[in-house]
């Protein structure tokens, strides 16, 4: 099993906790595009353009940095992006979707077109981002919230 040494050693005595989530890459054909996009269904604000990359920070520190794929692929294989939102964020987007006309669906199956869910107590909906990436939008986690 590989173990980091030295620098590249995470420092638990700053922070306790032993790994986090901290950002992930988004391939797409036009990253301002889907920047945008996803900035403004989330009611979330773009960081600074930083090289190839356009930063959006979440609440929870994760940030989704959008980048152009190369020119010779044409085809991004989709991933699937789910966000825990409250229901004022969940009304908020929701309306956008709508206003936007997007296509969505109540499960990931693509049924339950032009619907939401009500799964575990809560709302959820799906739909693409202009990549065709799987966005998927709940206001209350899978299984419910702990008691």
């Amino acid at each position: 099993m590989y173990r980091a040494r030295g620098r590249d050693r995470h420092d638990t005595r700053r922070n306790p906790l032993s790994v986090q989530f901290n950002h992930t890459i988004v391939g797409c054909h036009d990253n301002r595009v889907s920047a945008e996009f996803w900035s403004d269904i989330l009611g979330l604000e773009l960081g600074k353009e930083w090289g190839p990359f356009i930063p959006l920070p979440t609440g929870n520190g994760v940030t989704f940095d959008f980048a152009n794929v190369p020119p010779h692929i044409t085809e991004i294989q989709p991933q699937h992006y789910a966000f825990l939102i409250s229901e004022a964020e969940f009304d908020a987007a929701y309306a956008k979707i709508q206003r936007y006309k997007l296509e969505h669906w109540a499960d990931p199956r693509q049924q339950g077109v032009n619907e939401i869910n009500h799964n575990d107590g809560g709302r959820g909906v799906y739909f693409l981002d202009p990549s065709g990436h799987f966005m998927e939008l709940i206001t209350v986690p899978y299984g419910g919230w702990p008691t």
